[in-house]
């Protein structure tokens, strides 16, 4: 899926384990239009089956990481079936995030604002340059931000989060950390190499705990705590059958680095 200059929505480049998604229409600030949507669900579902990627890294090009949805488009598109779609269709993406195998990483390096800041909310993780902001600002032109509500009242304290959706208001990077929306804040210029540092924590170790341990860290968050309890000694028995987890115990009482398998 391309812009009208060829451009393709969402860049792709992989290194050390990590694939980087760039959003990539700067001159509207990285929208997620019905085809920005699709480009980036297209990219997800390469990514999932792909053994060599350990990590994905969500960022933005231009002067913004997302403002949201396509005002523009919406407007231009004012039928119920439509505004039905793209929101299913958005909701697809940010449960598609959650459900990858791999750890994704928002690389956030300028505004996220409504549909934009439910993407960071939705990303497992989340690197802010110090000069980010955040803002649920449907409010201001007439819209609540319902479905960015999901995620923000997942990432932080129930007032807080109303707090946000219902004035609007911008809040900064630190601000943003203090709340739980972010786990990192840096100067601007060592956005990568913080970026690069989580990545790179996370491709060092096993990809089937992580793959286990992402899947059931979502699962039991939804449920009451003793099926929790019942799920995480599953998924705790099941790891540790595997040979990754045999490797790194044997490696630990051997005082060497493991060599992990990843299968």
């Amino acid at each position: 899926m391309t812009e009208p200059n060829n451009e393709p929505m969402v860049l792709r480049e992989d290194r050390d384990g990590a694939a980087h998604l760039t959003l990539n229409r700067p001159g509207q600030f990285n929208a997620l239009s019905d085809a920005m949507l699709g480009a980036i669900i297209e990219r997800l579902d390469a990514i999932a089956d792909d053994p060599a990627v350990r990590a994905v890294v969500i960022g933005g090009a231009g002067k913004a990481f997302c403002a949201g949805h396509d005002l523009k488009e919406m407007r231009a598109n004012h039928t119920l079936d439509f505004q039905q779609a793209l929101f299913r269709k958005c909701g697809k993406l940010m449960l598609k995030i959650q459900r990858l195998p791999q750890p994704v990483i928002a690389r956030i390096h300028g505004i996220a604002t409504a549909a934009g800041c439910q993407l960071v909310s939705m990303c497992d993780l989340a690197v802010a340059a110090d000069v980010a902001r955040f803002a649920v600002s449907g409010i201001n032109v007439g819209l609540f931000c319902s479905t960015p509500a999901v995620g923000i009242s997942r990432n932080m304290g129930r007032k807080q989060a109303f707090e946000m959706l219902v004035t609007g208001e911008f809040i900064d990077a630190t601000e943003a950390q203090r709340r739980g929306l972010v786990n990192r804040v840096v100067p601007l210029e060592a956005l990568d190499e913080a970026v690069d540092k989580l990545t790179a924590a996370i491709c060092a170790k096993t990809p089937v705990a992580v793959r286990m341990g992402k899947e059931l860290f979502y699962r039991q968050l939804e449920t009451g705590i003793e099926a929790a309890y019942q799920m995480a000694s599953e998924t705790m028995a099941c790891n540790m059958m595997t040979e990754d987890a045999a490797e790194g115990i044997d490696a630990f009482i051997g005082k060497r680095p493991p060599q992990w398998k990843g299968c």
